[in-house]
């Protein structure tokens, strides 16, 4: 059986929301519309927000719109994001990676760490403006600093891979370490890979299981089923199937075919839990409809055995 080995999708930030318990909803609209023709940017945001969500008025997406503009154009750089986010997703309001683009641009520059994010998104994936890695280091940068997990988590991912800048394992460790600790459970994920295989750090199973815990723990599949792998080969810490059993239903239960499989391959062998054929011939389908060849395999050869 291989381990996963790093994470390295790339994940988009979307609407900056506000967090509001009020009894009269509509009270409330009537005293951000006031105060947002009277200028006040940041009511003119929370009133964008408002008819984006549909609290206390119907959904209206192009007034959320007009509004975010109003807030923008007033310097409250949340309204800038989600003017942005708006045109990067098109709700109702063509899609516009250009205009997003200036529009993160104004709120990185009036210090919304999340528009740095988006910013280094487009520039790493070429939306609205060529690829260019040394500027999508630049935001991440920018985002990681101001305290967006993800933006560590990316920024580690091109030091790991060398994009933009030499490959230098120490620092993607500290950037997934800094992913973690903020509660991004894929820089767990990476950091326990690098724990596990030497990169950056020396082998260490202890740490490799503690971040793959984080990880499974913070409800990632792949974690749940690198952890799996390691109860069942004893690789740094006591072989022990049960734990590994259960580590690979989280991992099943998550989508993730291979802990089907090995599930598919225990109940068959009796690893851990008692032989039960029905359940072999169980999950080793559920891992091949979900795409895992070997999978399909197994499980017509367990289809035909039991047929005989």
């Amino acid at each position: 059986m291989k381990f996963f080995t790093v994470i390295t999708m790339f994940m988009f930030l979307g609407i900056v929301s506000v967090s509001m318990s009020y009894a009269d909803d509509k009270a409330l609209v009537d005293k951000y519309n006031k105060e947002c023709e009277k200028g006040n940017a940041e009511s003119c945001f929370e009133l964008g927000v408002m008819y984006d969500n549909g609290e206390g008025v119907a959904v209206d997406y192009k007034k959320a719109s007009q509004l975010y503009n109003k807030a923008c154009d007033g310097r409250y750089t949340d309204g800038c994001f989600n003017l942005g986010v708006m045109y990067y997703d098109g709700k109702q309001i063509p899609v516009d990676y250009k205009k997003a683009v200036k529009l993160y641009s104004k709120a990185c520059d009036g210090g919304e760490a999340k528009g740095c994010y988006n910013l280094g998104y487009m520039y790493s994936n070429g939306e609205g403006v060529p690829v260019d890695y040394k500027k999508a280091v630049k935001f991440y940068s920018k985002a990681c600093d101001g305290g967006v997990a993800d933006g560590c988590y990316n920024l580690g991912i091109m030091y790991d891979n060398g994009e933009g800048v030499p490959v230098d394992y120490k620092k993607a460790v500290k950037l997934y370490n800094k992913a973690c600790d903020g509660g991004y459970t894929d820089g767990c994920f990476n950091l326990g890979f690098m724990y596990h295989n030497g990169k950056g750090v020396p082998v260490d199973y202890k740490k490799t299981v503690k971040f793959y815990t984080k990880a499974c723990d913070g409800g990632m599949p792949d974690g749940c089923y690198n952890l799996g792998l390691i109860y069942g080969s004893g690789e740094g810490v006591p072989v022990d199937y049960k734990k590994a059993v259960k580590l690979f239903e989280k991992a099943c239960d998550g989508g993730e075919a291979k802990g089907c499989y090995n599930l598919g391959l225990m109940h068959g062998s009796g690893d851990g839990l008692a032989v039960d054929y029905d359940k072999s011939l169980s999950f080793s389908k559920k891992a091949c409809e979900l795409g895992y060849e070997d999978g399909c395999d197994f499980y017509k050869l367990m289809y035909d055995d039991m047929r005989k």
